[in-house]
């Protein structure tokens, strides 16, 4: 899926976010990005989707990402959703959703990408392209349903 990029980050005074971000944005294309923050001991993987490209995926999307079953409440239940101020890093800031999911990457004040779970990611792209291959405009339906009509029919062939 897109690119995939490893990236150590530290507190903001490093430019890697800021420039792992702006390439997310000058490709187009989902980044895949593994964070080594500072004081934690393990890295955190996540996939920088570009908001028009998330855009996409979520509107040929049947439904939501289903929440996996798997002890992920328990997981939940024993960590407790960080509440923390806006992480800047460069032009940039980072909204971490409260519910410990996806993260908005805003710049100026539009969000121009999102972090995602890679399975999330993953999910969503593929469901995207499955819905979309089997969807066709009213007017290339028209003409499919006008090409049909011309054909013989197999009797008669």
């Amino acid at each position: 899926m897109g690119i995939q990029i490893d990236v150590v980050a530290s507190y903001p005074i490093n430019d890697e976010i800021e420039r792992v971000l702006g390439l997310a944005e000058a490709v187009g294309e989902p980044v895949t990005v593994t964070f080594m923050w500072e004081g934690r001991e393990e890295a955190e993987r996540a996939v920088l989707v570009p908001a028009a490209t998330l855009a996409l995926w979520e509107h040929w999307a049947p439904t939501a990402y289903p929440k996996s079953d798997t002890g992920d409440e328990s997981r939940a239940a024993a960590e407790e959703p960080e509440l923390a101020h806006p992480a800047e890093f460069g032009p940039f800031t980072l909204f971490r959703r409260r519910d410990g999911g996806r993260t908005a990457v805003a710049r100026k004040g539009v969000v121009v990408a999102e972090l995602l779970d890679p399975d999330e990611a993953y999910w969503l792209q593929e469901s995207a392209r499955n819905v979309r291959q089997g969807f066709m405009d009213p007017k290339q339906k028209a003409a499919f349903e006008e090409f049909l009509a011309r054909q013989a029919s197999v009797d008669e062939r």
